[in-house]
């Protein structure tokens, strides 16, 4: 058997390989933040698909502060009955699930963006040309506070685990970099301070969920800009976030637009993810490119990767798992256009066409959307 349907674990966490589906922004929650049925059968689908482990679409951990319209939430203990029917579908397919909690500051894309949004300094974001306002020390207990009852609300839900989301530009990404954090204080200056706060974040976690339940980081390999946070900095960091309290990290980086294409060759990543399985004594997962099942295996015997994540690739074929399992040189369809991240609804053209030519030869086949 390969090694990529071996037992991939994280503390308790016990998934039956090491396929992971990525946190992917579904845009199907309510307008409460909670899972809808629609959501509930997308991730009852991957299940079914083989999947070993499902990272939910991030789930904004303050009411007042939500980067996307219809993503989920974690900021109410009201949430927690609707979840738990979502694990437990998850769970009756034979997948673990784990929940991605985030605070999206100037990195939002709703329209219009929360009333206040918090940054390390008062520097405009890139992508959104917001200027949020720089967090007062009250601001950041506050931030801390939210993620550490997110993470407990996550536990009582009956989620496998919970993934902090320090990458991508959001918050606790800004923390880290140089360009966006110029504080002067605790937060900011050394990648020991500038890294402060997402400690904080984990180790308020760990209290709220006890020492036995997984909780994991997604991190940036760099910024990729000139200023931001370099893979030296982001190796640093994660030290001190195991040293801290998590249990695996996911390795990650910013946005590659890629030309329409088959891509089988090493994850975007891939070389950041040696280092840092190298660097810590805990499980690394490694999202971004994951295309060829060959250079996968290679790089859990030879280079110590303990999971992969996908996304783009699961859009396209919710049953991928399954046919590698069944076949290890089947050849992914997904070709990186990124037209279903342009899609509001998230879904791949591919399987859209496909679906449509089915309805057009019987309509009572094929999936159904609205």
């Amino acid at each position: 058997m390969s090694k990529l349907f071996e037992k991939f674990e994280i503390g308790t966490l016990r998934a039956k390989n090491r396929f992971v589906r990525a946190a992917t922004y579904e845009a199907l929650a309510d307008d409460a933040g909670r899972p809808t049925s629609a959501l509930q059968a997308v991730y009852e689908r991957l299940a079914e698909g083989g999947v070993g482990t499902i990272i939910t679409g991030y789930a904004h951990v303050m009411a007042d502060e939500q980067p996307n319209p219809r993503m989920l939430g974690m900021h109410d203990d009201a949430l927690v009955p609707a979840y738990r029917a979502l694990v437990e579908a998850v769970h009756a397919r034979g997948a673990r699930i784990v929940a991605q909690i985030v605070y999206g500051g100037s990195a939002t894309r709703l329209d219009p963006p929360s009333a206040r949004i918090l940054g390390p300094s008062a520097i405009a974001e890139p992508s959104t040309g917001i200027i949020p306002e720089e967090a007062s020390q009250q601001d950041i207990d506050d931030v801390v506070e939210a993620f550490a009852r997110a993470a407990r609300r996550a536990r009582d839900a009956g989620f496998d685990g919970v993934e902090v989301h320090a990458a991508h530009g959001y918050l606790l990404s800004q923390f880290l970099s140089s360009r966006m954090n110029q504080r002067t204080d605790a937060y900011g200056g050394s990648i020991e301070n500038r890294a402060r706060i997402v400690v904080e974040v984990i180790e308020a976690a760990r209290r709220e969920v006890g020492l036995a339940f997984p909780l994991m980081i997604k991190l940036n390999s760099s910024d990729g800009a000139g200023g931001g946070l370099t893979e030296d900095d982001s190796l640093q960091a994660a030290k001190l976030f195991v040293r801290g309290g998590i249990d695996a990290v996911e390795a990650s980086g910013v946005w590659r637009a890629c030309k329409t294409r088959a891509f089988a060759g090493e994850p975007y990543f891939g070389a950041y993810a040696r280092r840092l399985a190298r660097e810590v004594d805990v499980p690394v997962v490694v999202t971004g490119g994951n295309r060829s099942f060959e250079v996968m295996e290679r790089m859990v015997a030879e280079d110590g990767i303990a999971a992969f994540g996908l996304s783009r690739p699961l859009l396209c074929e919710p049953d991928l798992v399954a046919r590698w399992k069944e076949d290890p040189a089947y050849s992914v369809r997904c070709v990186s256009c990124n037209q279903c991240v342009a899609s509001p609804d998230r879904r791949c053209i591919l399987r859209k066409r496909d679906e449509a030519a089915e309805c057009r030869v019987d309509p009572g086949e094929g999936i159904g959307h609205s």
